[in-house]
């Protein structure tokens, strides 16, 4: 269920799949699987349910059978016999085949996280076409592939070798039924955890192999990730981080405006609003800096390191505020601004009188 990478060529796609292509993948359904690890836990399941279940059901179906074999009777007495055997193998084998049917769903579910695509189930042409068949059969990953298969049922049928006991097998012919029934039963318990041992090596490697490869096709390229950024400049993650980035520029523009301040008008704690004056010009003061509580902080800080006087008026102050950054003075505040601008005009005009004489 893995898919390959977007643009650019294979040796073009150097860089980790980013958290948006796994995610625009996992919707088209290419998720890793591996089908050693279904395969690991059915098989678990079933031996598991067949310690479990068969005994006493494998007990009915002999009964069953032993009177479906000694019984004599009507053609109808033969059919229901018949019916009670097939009837008491059903019931041997449904636990298993229940137990084998849930573990294939869960141990899927587990690995796709719960994904259910109908892309990955729907029917696909190139998937029964025998052309397209033999070229993944005869290209270098078909090859690879029947190789890591060879290799698997080599493993396989190693783990299944060793869990083989030909004596325990010749001696069980001497028994008796009972006998033989139990000891056969024992043995092919004994293979099916073998099988299942190696089956949870195989399973362990091939899931990291599956990961490997999934994060390997949805490799990107350098122009994929600047693509990537580009679509998710309207994202409000995005968003709110270029939001930071202006707003902290923002403010350090602000905090270099202050040395060109006239004066900065202040709450005093909570409003400072820095306005620039030029006494050349005839233009109304303008607001080049503001800030509430931390910010506030901030310019009163810049203004006492550059000499730039405070002067507190909470009204004022909470007025100026409202008004945008490099914007004039309106009119109804002239008044007041005026005064202000006057005051500080009077507190310098001694240093200016005293270091000209």
């Amino acid at each position: 269920m893995a898919g390959g990478g977007e643009g650019g060529d294979a040796e073009d796609r150097t860089e980790a799949p980013t958290p948006k292509r796994l995610e625009r993948a996992r919707e088209e359904g290419q998720v890793p699987l591996s089908r050693d690890a279904v395969a690991f836990a059915t098989l678990l399941c079933a031996t598991l349910a067949g310690m479990l279940a068969l005994p006493g059901a494998a007990a009915d179906w002999a009964r069953a059978m032993r009177g479906a074999l000694s019984g004599a009777g009507t053609e109808a007495a033969v059919a229901a016999q018949g019916l009670a055997v097939l009837r008491a193998g059903l019931v041997a084998a449904s636990p298993v085949l229940v137990a084998v049917a849930v573990a294939a769903v869960a141990a899927t579910m587990a690995q796709t996280g719960g994904l259910v695509h109908g892309k990955a189930i729907a029917p696909s042409l190139s998937r029964i076409n025998p052309l397209s068949g033999l070229k993944r059969i005869l290209g270098l990953k078909g090859i690879a592939e029947v190789g890591r298969n060879l290799a698997k049922m080599a493993f396989l049928g190693a783990a299944v070798w060793h869990g083989l006991d030909f004596d325990g097998w010749q001696a069980a012919l001497h028994k008796p039924a009972g006998g033989l029934f139990a000891d056969a039963g024992a043995a092919v318990l004994r293979l099916l955890l073998h099988a299942s041992a190696a089956l949870a090596v195989l399973a362990g490697a091939d899931v990291a192999w599956v990961r490997w490869q999934h994060a390997r096709q949805l490799r990107m390229s350098r122009e994929d990730l600047r693509q990537e950024m580009r679509e998710s400049e309207g994202d409000p993650h995005v968003k709110g981080r270029l939001r930071r980035l202006r707003e902290s520029a923002g403010r350090r523009r602000m905090l270099a405006a202050i040395p060109k301040a006239a004066v900065v008008v202040t709450n005093p704690t909570h409003y400072a609003v820095a306005l620039a004056y030029d006494q050349g010009q005839a233009a109304p003061p303008r607001v080049v800096a503001k800030g509430v509580d931390a910010m506030a902080a901030r310019i009163r800080e810049a203004a006492a390191e550059h000499g730039i006087p405070l002067v507190p008026n909470p009204p004022l102050a909470r007025a100026l505020w409202r008004l945008e950054l490099d914007s004039e003075i309106p009119a109804e505040h002239w008044q007041a601004v005026a005064e202000i601008i006057a005051y500080v005009l009077r507190l310098r005009r001694p240093r200016t009188g005293g270091s000209s004489g």
